[in-house]
């Protein structure tokens, strides 16, 4: 019997070891951005959390590329290039975008462009625009200092819920001072529910309960790092739908451990398959031959 149980979890670890060296970076493709308000946007408070008050709170796009500004909240919002302070820039320009309704816009050249929204001026975000093709550097790092041996690109790597929805993080490298960049998406999903809890050497540096992700992507930040330490980035789902009843594997755990980039081509982390995640795959397995 015991034998039965660690050669399940082995398979279970190859399969999804096998899932983390195949998976492409999931954020690789910059072609297509889509841009959603968070939910209670419309009153002030938005501003002050991990995620911001558009989500993601800053994308990135190709130039030709096309960033949709889809409007997912029960409020009319703007999304309006330019800031609060200084007023539009002209870039673009949804003007008064009612519930459900979507502008898209196509930049043609290079740039960071600020928006916000002219009626709740406490949204703000950012688009930037790049060279097709281009990989997505860190604030901060020159083309010299990531180039050779000693390039560091972004962590990555990829879990697995038990209803097959393939659960992928990844983020920036963890500096101490600075604030860790981690994005999640859960593939093909829309209307994702989820907890995610970051921790380096035992200490929670983010904790945000009952994220909300509409097209099934979110960006999310901790607080500046008190090392370069590794950290753990434990990711809880909750259910997929906006009203309840949700439905899903909800309570389910894929934990991502010793999160820290290698120097090379290539950037890898541990992945660690929750405990709870194991439980269920064996319990289900009703069906063991005898000897």
């Amino acid at each position: 019997m015991k034998t039965i149980a660690i050669s399940s979890f082995f398979v279970l670890f190859a399969i999804v070891a096998g899932l983390v060296a195949t998976t492409p970076d999931a954020f690789a493709d910059h072609s297509e951005v889509t841009v959603v308000p968070a939910p209670g946007s419309s009153s002030p408070g938005c501003e002050t959390t991990a995620e911001g008050c558009y989500i993601p709170k800053e994308a990135t796009v190709d130039v030709g590329g096309v960033v949709i500004f889809s409007n997912t909240d029960s409020a009319a919002h703007t999304f309006t290039a330019g800031t609060a302070a200084d007023g539009p820039s002209g870039a673009f320009d949804s003007s008064l975008a009612i519930a459900g309704s979507s502008y898209e816009w196509k930049p043609t050249e290079v740039g960071s462009f600020p928006y916000y929204c002219m009626v709740h001026p406490w949204m703000e975000g950012l688009i930037v625009v790049q060279e097709a093709g281009a990989e997505k550097h860190d604030e901060g790092m020159t083309d010299e200092s990531m180039s050779g041996d000693t390039m560091m690109k972004d962590v990555s790597a990829t879990g697995m819920l038990s209803d097959g929805t393939k659960v992928s993080v990844s983020t920036s490298a963890p500096t101490t001072g600075e604030k860790m960049k981690v994005n999640v998406e859960f593939a093909g999903k829309e209307h994702v529910n989820h907890d995610i809890m970051v921790t380096q050497n035992g200490e929670d540096v983010l904790n945000d309960m009952a994220a909300h992700h509409h097209d099934g992507k979110g960006v999310h930040e901790t607080a500046p790092l008190k090392s370069s330490d590794p950290v753990e980035i434990t990711i809880t789902f909750q259910g997929y739908g906006v009203d309840d009843p949700k439905t899903g594997p909800i309570g389910e755990k894929v934990v991502f451990s010793n999160v820290v980039p290698e120097f090379g081509t290539i950037a890898m982390m541990i992945l660690a398959v929750s405990i709870i995640s194991i439980v269920a795959v064996t319990a289900k397995s009703k069906v063991i031959p005898r000897f």
